[in-house]
């Protein structure tokens, strides 16, 4: 199955988790930049269904791409009639979608890729991943979804860096020590963790030079959509 890229001559618009939040997905596609949005497609927010039309609307006019996210991923499993713990986000999105919209989604999810490096220059290079990096993300394609449970680098990608405790909400707490290792030079741009404290992309360096951007702000789930323009000159500039 043929992989997406980001085209090399574009300007990025670079898009957090829109978790359903169809209307603010739209604004955000509303652009002539390439629409690069970091996975999260669908739960929550009132309409996954017209996400991911929006989504596979750029696609279809080589305007975008998605990354896969763990909330697109489940979604993928439960159209393929693979067991999966359907909640009530799950339920509501499964509901929204036609057997057209079905079938599409499975095809798209089933090609995302679970990371996406981009340039070459050692001082300025980007990786765009869901939740969280790890160096072999630098060397490595990413590999294909598997049915049963996602261990490794994918598992990383997907759900960043378990502590295995729970925070006070039920959810896991996750660790940032994955960004201490990120390389000088090297800006990688994820979501999946809502880091933000004032609404806008939280933007931790490490000791090296390198860079986590995290541009979730809590879209579909009482928050808001963020992204990140990044000029043509400077997409460009890294290839």
């Amino acid at each position: 199955m043929t992989p997406l890229r980001i085209p090399l001559d574009r300007g990025l618009r670079v898009v957090g988790d829109v978790h359903g939040d169809a209307r603010a997905f739209a604004a955000a596609a509303a652009t002539d930049l390439f629409v690069l949005q970091l996975g999260d497609l669908i739960d929550n927010g009132p309409d996954s269904a017209a996400s991911l039309r929006i989504m596979f609307d750029l696609i279809d006019h080589g305007r975008g791409l998605f990354l896969l996210g763990n909330h697109d991923l489940k979604l993928a499993r439960a159209l393929a009639g693979n067991l999966v713990r359907v909640d009530e986000p799950l339920t509501t999105t499964l509901a929204q979608l036609d057997e057209g919209l079905r079938v599409r989604a499975l095809h798209e999810i089933s090609r995302a890729p679970a990371w996406v490096p981009h340039g070459q220059l050692q001082k300025r290079r980007m990786l765009f991943v869901h939740g969280g990096f790890h160096t072999s993300m630098l060397e490595n394609d990413p590999p294909q979804a598997p049915e049963g449970r996602v261990k490794g680098v994918l598992a990383r990608a997907l759900y960043g860096e378990p502590t295995g405790r729970l925070q006070h909400d039920g959810y896991p707490e996750r660790s940032l020590r994955w960004v201490d290792r990120i390389p000088e030079g090297l800006t990688v741009y994820c979501g999946h963790d809502r880091r933000s404290t004032d609404g806008r992309p939280y933007v931790r360096h490490n000791s090296q030079g390198g860079t986590a951007i995290f541009l979730d702000t809590g879209a579909g789930k009482g928050g808001h959509l963020s992204w990140i323009d990044i000029p043509r000159e400077a997409a460009v500039n890294v290839a």
